[in-house]
This record gives structure tokens, sequence and C-alpha cells, in this order.
């Protein structure tokens, strides 16, 4: 290729150099005094002036106009969302007590009516009036012969009980027309004039202490404030605590956000106080201390440092404590399972943290280790990367699972190498496999070092490089290590561990992507020198936190990574490490057995689409017949599948086989039912004798049983 080249002119640098030093003033780090005006003194801005009137009040600080919660709508959403939650509770707690608040009211007005009457009565009889008859009375028991005192006392008699007649009979006339309304209202009238009535006298007969409604808490398990904060930091040793020293007087953390509501807990972003040499990594390693003293379990204390590129300092801290455990409930489904293609460059949908946000892995030029106790969720979870790269026909499929079960057994209609189980023969075909990959590997690289930098300009793959060259993202994945590394002899061991070393450390650039997984990462199932070059880690539950470092890294349980505070409820809910200071407690998504098997069906239909199809997916009897309309027996299926890599098997060995496949199945075959179950299914054998090593048994050969399949299958298959 050649190019045009225009005229150019030969410039002398130090001329060059001169000229801009003349033309350009040189910068400083001193702040330049402000030019003087009309007598203002230079440097000093016009608010501090002496004699300003206006300066202390022009020189404070701004300060939002909004509320903490008032300043994004995810928080004003979150807030309004939690008061209707509190507000619904409130309802149902009040609703529940009603007949008993009914009765509270009855019992209020009958005390309301009792003192109206007895407050009203002075005025019915006239009290007002007995003084001064009364009065008369008593001066006319002395002169009784004054006769104009006794008319004086009589006609005072006279007007006080002609008043106590009106004022009753008025109360007579009001109290029956009252009942008569009442009685000849409808029934909902009836309803609000007895409410009407009831209402004031309840009141009016309620005491100091009385209370109509019962004051019923809300439903937060969390009452958290700037004080309590103090207090638990201070139990912690965090907080200076001097004897004899006034409260206020006691170190304490400076709070730049909160503590505040944010969703179903409290948020706070606090400060360590200088001079107590105490750092954000002090604070989140006495993460269970703290959550003790403010009443919660650790696993609804949320923390992480706040770093510089989001304002923060070695001594602040984002603290976030949910009202209840934020990982139980309903599971949440995966994203893929409802997917039609995926694209393996772009981040995975694995799940969502405590607050319900989604947390993304990028699995390109990275390499995952999962581990953690059985039966909480590990190898579906490990499964969720593996299913991203089914949905993308541009990925090549390497999987070995020494557990040997149905978890990864629909990978059959895709993988381009599949290894079951930890026998001989698996270990000498993930041996195979791995020599396989290293080949491949190498022979990457040699093809990237001759490429033009224009195409790769790296050193490594790219998605034109995959399209152009045909070279797909390798997926390995190694399920259950431990049992390879177990059944290994031990110079067998170091191979394998060597070989898979080289994988996860070089195979990144080449396009491969390493996912292994094993129950007990212990320096004798798993070596040091594999999990520490794996860049991603996720745990499940593990026992102790020395368990938690072996998944997670050394050190990562102090700094708050630590799997070992979950529980026996939490399957599904692993911390995920993705760096050496970035980790996160995730709840991963769902993806069971049946789903997984239809993504492996839609993988299988894209690469066929794509000319993807290869190795053993490429010669799968029972995805080919499935493809062609046909059926294959499932027990033909089911032996072809243990007798993978053996072309001759005992009796005894194939039925552990196939109940390691599906032990509700087979788990009560003996080899008369299996030979009678096979013979129904078309199988013929030639011999029911086979000689493995030397050593002569009943058993089958896979040519017996493959010839029970359709010729056009196994010549579609290439068998």
């Amino acid at each position: 290729m050649t190019e045009s080249v225009s005229e150019a002119t030969v410039l002398s640098l130090d001329e060059h150099r001169a000229a801009r030093a003349d033309e350009t003033a040189p910068i400083t780090l001193t702040k330049a005094p402000a030019p003087a005006e009309d007598g203002e003194e230079p440097g000093v801005d016009v608010v501090d002036l002496p004699g300003n009137p206006l300066a202390d009040w022009l020189t404070v600080p701004d300060t939002p106009v909004l509320p903490v919660w008032a300043r994004s709508w995810t928080s004003i959403s979150q807030n309004t969302a939690a008061l209707g939650r509190l507000a619904w509770w409130h309802s149902r707690y009040h609703a529940v007590r009603t007949p008993k608040y009914l009765f509270k009211t009855v019992l209020l007005a009958a005390r309301g009516f009792f003192r109206a009457v007895v407050g009203l009565w002075p005025t019915l009889s006239a009290q007002e009036q007995s003084a001064t008859v009364k009065a008369l009375r008593a001066q006319s028991k002395l002169r009784p012969e004054d006769v104009e005192l006794a008319i004086r006392h009589q006609v005072a008699h006279a007007e006080r009980t002609r008043s106590r007649r009106w004022r009753f009979g008025i109360a007579a006339v009001g109290v029956a027309t009252a009942a008569l309304g009442v009685v000849l209202a409808p029934p909902v009238l009836q309803a609000g004039m007895a409410a009407a009535v009831a209402i004031p006298l309840a009141h009016l007969g309620r005491g100091k202490e009385t209370r109509l409604l019962d004051q019923g808490a809300p439903p937060l398990r969390v009452d958290m404030s700037a004080q309590q904060l103090n207090e638990a930091l201070r139990a912690a040793g965090l907080l200076k605590t001097v004897s004899g020293k006034d409260e206020k007087d006691l170190p304490r953390v400076s709070c730049s956000m909160g503590p505040v509501r944010d969703g179903r807990g409290w948020s706070v972003i606090f400060d360590m106080p200088r001079g107590g040499g105490k750092t954000a990594s002090d604070v989140l390693a006495k993460r269970e201390v703290i959550a003790q003293e403010l009443g919660v379990d650790e696993i609804q204390v949320i923390m992480s440092r706040v770093r510089a590129a989001n304002g923060g300092n070695a001594g602040r801290v984002s603290m976030w404590v949910a009202d209840d455990d934020p990982y139980l409930g309903t599971p949440n489904p995966s994203p893929l399972e409802k997917s039609d293609t995926f694209s393996i460059w772009e981040p995975v949908p694995f799940g969502q943290d405590a607050r319900g946000t989604r947390i993304n892995v990028p699995v390109m030029w990275q390499s995952m280790f999962f581990g953690g106790l059985p039966r909480r969720g590990k190898t579906f979870t490990q499964r969720l990367l593996t299913a991203a790269g089914l949905l993308d026909p541009y990925v090549r499929h390497y999987i070995a699972d020494g557990k040997g079960g149905a978890d990864w057994m629909p990978m059959k209609a895709v993988a381009h190498r599949l290894v079951m189980g930890a026998e001989d023969d698996a270990i000498d075909a993930l041996k195979a496999m791995l020599a396989e990959l290293l080949a491949e590997m190498e022979r990457r690289f040699a093809l990237l070092r001759d490429l033009p930098t224009s195409v790769c300009p790296e050193g490594k793959l790219t998605p034109e490089i995959v399209a152009r060259y045909n070279l797909p993202v390798i997926f390995v994945t190694i399920d259950e290590l431990q049992e390879y590394f177990t059944a290994m002899e031990r110079e067998d061991r170091e191979q394998v561990i060597n070989d898979l070393c080289r994988v996860a450390r070089r195979g990144p650039a080449a396009g491969f992507i390493s996912n292994f997984a094993s129950q007990r990462p212990d320096a004798e199932s798993v070596p040091s020198k594999l999990r520490e070059i794996i860049t991603i880690r996720y745990s499940t539950q593990v026992v102790d936190r020395t368990s938690s470092d072996m998944v997670l890294g050394k050190g990562k349980a102090a700094q708050g990574a630590d799997a070992s505070v979950l529980s026996e409820e939490h399957k599904g809910v692993g911390v995920l490490v993705t760096g050496p200071a970035s980790y996160v407690t995730v709840r991963a998504d769902y993806l069971d057995g049946p789903a997984f098997a239809q993504l492996c069906r839609k993988g299988r239909t894209l690469r066929e689409q794509a000319g993807q199809l290869t190795g053993d997916a490429a010669g799968d009897v029972t995805a080919a017949a499935d493809a062609a309309g046909l059926t294959v027996p499932a027990i033909v299926s089911d032996v072809l599948e243990v007798m993978r890599h053996s072309p001759r098997m005992f009796t005894t060995d194939l039925l552990a086989g196939l109940v390691n496949i599906d032990e509700d199945t087979y788990g009560d075959y003996n080899a008369e039912q299996l030979a009678s179950a096979l013979e129904a299914a078309g199988v013929k054998r030639t011999s029911k004798q086979v000689k493995i090593s030397g050593s002569n048994g009943a058993g089958y050969q896979r040519r017996d049983i493959e010839a029970a399949v359709p010729a056009e299958i196994l010549l579609s298959t290439g068998r």
C-alpha cells in the first residue's frame, strides 16, 4: 500500500519553543491576587470588605434547598412507596381492632353523657335562682311577721319553678324529637346521627391518659439516628470513650448524608473523626459488632467505602441498614430465559443486590471460580454464565462435570466437548480436552501475532476477528473440580492443574473464558496457585471465614466480603468479588433445569443456522433425532451418554452411571431389568461378556447400543 506524501516544512524545535515562551505566559499554581478597582484592596473579595453589613450573611456556605430524600426521583419514589406501605400497614392494623374501638367509644360516650348531664343539671334545675330563694326563706323564718318579705320569697320561688319547667320541657322535647328522628331515619342516616352524637360524647368522656386508638409501632425493625450510629461505633471500639467526660464532648462521626429512609431501610454516609486513627476499613471489619449494637442481623448491614472518584476519602463509609433480610423471598427469573440471542461480549445478567439493583458480570477476558457448600445454588449460579454463551452461536463450549449428574446433561446438545463423571475414562477424556484447548490456544496466539495491528491492535481477540477468521469464543466450564483432583494420581493431578492454570492465565487474550467450580476449595482439592489467578469469584454459604477466604481470596472476609454470614435460607445468594476492592452480596437470578435445557435446545438451533455446531454436539444422537422428528428411547439415549467415553462397559459401572444421571428412574434397576429394557428398545447384544483392562465380566458394547438408533441419525451425526 502506498500513500501520497504532501509537502512539509521543516521546523526548528528550539525556535518553536522560544516563540511559544514569548507568547504564552507561564502556568503557576499560586493564586494571583484580584485586580484592585475603585480603591478596593487587591485580592480581597468585595463580600469580605470591612463595614459590609451583609458580609456575614453572604459568606454563609450554600446549603441544599431540598432535603436529602427529595434530591432525586429514585429517592422520592422509594420514600413514597415506603409511605404507602406504612399507610397500608396502619390501615390493616387499626381495621382488625375496629370492634375494640367501637366498644371503647360506647364506654366513653356513656361517661361523656354522664358528664354532660352533671354539667347541665345546674342549668336545668335553675340553680342560679336557688340562692335567692334560700336567702329569702331564711329571712322569712327569722321575721315571719314581715309580709313583704314573705311575698318576695313566694315570687322568687314561683319564678324558679317556671324556669325549671321551661328548661326541662325544652330538653325533653329536644330528646324526644331526636329519638323520633333516629327511629324514622333510614339506617345509613341513623348511623351518621349516632356517630354525630357519640363522637362528641366520647370526646367529653375521655380522660387525660385515655386513648381511643392503639399506638401501633410502624413495621420497621430498625429506627436509626445519628446518636444510635455513634453509640454503635463507640461500642465497637471505633470511637474513643473518655471516662468522666461529657457525652457531647466525645468524638463523633460527621454525617454527610442521613440517616434517611432509603427504600426498605436506612441509608447514611459518614466520615470517621480525625485524630482517632480509625479508617473506613476498620469500620468494615466491625460489621458484626455494629449490627449487634443496632439490633439487626449482620446480613441486613450493607457497608462499603466511598472512594475518591465518588467524593470519598479513606475515612468515609456508606452504610445501608435493611428493615429485614433483603435476600429472602421469591427468586428472580433470569432475563436470559426469554432472550432469543445474546452477545457474550456484553455483561451477563447475574442477579440483584440487597436494594434490588441489577448486577451484570462482564465475562470476556475474565476467569471465574464458584465455591460453597452443597445444595446452596452453586451449580445453578455457575450455569447462568454458561447459559449466556448458549445464546451466542459464536461461543464454543467445553464442559466437564466431575459429578456426572443431570445438571449439565442438556449441554450435550451444544457442547463441542462434554466430559461427564470422574471415572478413568472420563479423566482420560478431560486430559484430552485440556490438550485440545492448549493446542487451540497456541494456534490462536500464532494467528494473532501474524495479524497486522490495524486488524488486531491489542494482540487479542475481537468480534471482527471472530467473524472473519472463524475463531469462536471458547467457554471452558468445569464443575466439581475436587472430584477430578481426588480421583487422579499425583502426576496426572499436577499436569491437569498446570494445564488449567495455563488456560486461566493466558487463555483470556485468545478468547478463552474459564468457569470453574468446587465444593471444597481447600489446598488439597483446588490448589491455591489455580485459585489465585482467577479474577472473578463467587461463594455461596460456607462454614467459616477461613473457607470464605479460600473461595473469595485471602483477607476478603476482613474487608467485609464474608460468605459465612449467609444462612441455610439463602439459597442462590452469595458474595461476588470482581476485583481487589470490589465485592457485593448478590441474589442470583433463577434458572431451573427445564429452562436451562430449553436454552440448550435454542443454542443448538442457533449454531445449526450459523454453521457452528461442532464436536460432540454434532454427533449427539438424541438431539439429531429430535431435529429429524424421530424418537430415540430414553434408555438408549441415557446408556449412550454414560458410555460416551467408553467403547465397552461392565454392567455394574453402567448401572452406577445411569443412577448418577437419573436416580428416580434407574435407582431400583438391576442387571436383569436393564437387559430387559434395552431389549425392548431394540438393542441386540452381540456378546454378553466384555473385556476391559484384561478383566472379563458381564457388560455392553457401545456399538450394540448404537445399532438400535435409526441409521439416518447415525449417518447425520457422523457415528
